[in-house]
């Protein structure tokens, strides 16, 4: 039986002169609708062929017997990933989030194609040296980060998985409703919503809130913990504020919904792929047997 070569997948999003194009059909609508506005196409175009120049030069550094494709993170949904796959996300950090969750152990090289835009936490790669950390990564040479992921299973079965974190809430500006249950500790909660990060998320999200209300918890990337932060939560006669925040090792966080409607829950900051969440729904929640492997030297 034949052996398939590897495979480099690339993962790109649209850039933003693409979306704008998209949004107006032509380029000189597009740039109409700047201009009326005191704004121009022209440093989006710069973006744009910049973006590209770095995909093709990071192409070109695939091995020649390797074969390659290209998905959109549109379309990460519906690819199917295969064992020998080797993933080369060319964006910004949010690109390998929007990935990991569709993968099961396959290494995950980041390429960042702006790094005067891009802080490149997760896309290290200088494209001139992907081809050395893609056969590094296929033979098992190369160094690894392997990053915690956050798992939700609710009580119907259904799973979502996260990178940085997962949000529980309100689809709208309301306030969500909820029982909140750690350990032997539960309070009913009344809150614009509440949201359990990696350490690999305690860079983004979870810091914000962090150094808004003074909870600061340590979390590593590779530390097999995560930890939950309440937005805002409001006191009353049947709402607590106890359980604000809290660091998971071995324990399960437990979410029970009170919403009528319009409770969700996402992950890694894709609102359009959620789970409804509505009354009496539960979810546990706990770090993923499955982590990222993220290639990084």
């Amino acid at each position: 039986m034949a052996v398939l070569p590897p495979r480099a997948v690339f993962v790109t999003r649209e850039t933003d002169y693409e979306l704008l194009r998209a949004r107006h059909a032509t380029r000189e609508q597009a740039r109409f609708y700047l201009e009326t506005r005191g704004q121009t196409l022209a440093e989006l175009e710069v973006r744009h062929d910049r973006f590209h120049a770095v995909l093709k030069s990071a192409r070109n550094e695939v091995p020649g017997e390797w074969r390659q494709t290209l998905v959109r993170r549109a379309d990460l949904d519906r690819f199917l990933f295969a064992a020998e796959d080797v993933i080369i996300a060319v964006g910004q950090d949010g690109l390998v989030a929007n990935v990991a969750k569709y993968l099961n152990g396959q290494p995950v090289l980041g390429v960042n194609p702006a790094p005067d835009l891009y802080d490149g936490i997760l896309v290290r790669i200088r494209p001139d040296a992907l081809q050395k950390a893609m056969l590094a990564a296929l033979g098992g040479d190369a160094a690894i980060e392997y990053r915690t992921m956050v798992e939700g299973v609710l009580d119907t079965g259904e799973q979502l998985l996260a990178l940085n974190e997962l949000f529980i809430g309100h689809r709208s500006h309301q306030s969500a409703r909820y029982r909140i249950s750690v350990d032997t500790k539960s309070e009913d909660h009344s809150s614009s919503g509440l949201i359990v990060s990696t350490g690999t998320g305690a860079t983004g999200w979870a810091r914000s809130i962090m150094e808004a209300t003074g909870k600061h918890l340590r979390l590593d990337c590779q530390e097999r913990a995560i930890a939950f932060f309440v937005r805002e939560p409001f006191p009353s006669v049947t709402t607590g504020t106890s359980l604000r925040a809290g660091k998971l090792e071995r324990k399960t966080l437990t979410v029970t919904s009170q919403m009528n409607d319009g409770g969700i829950i996402f992950a890694d900051g894709i609102e359009q792929d959620f789970l409804a969440f509505d009354w009496g729904r539960k979810i546990s929640l706990a770090p993923s047997a499955r982590i990222l492997n993220l290639v990084v030297a």
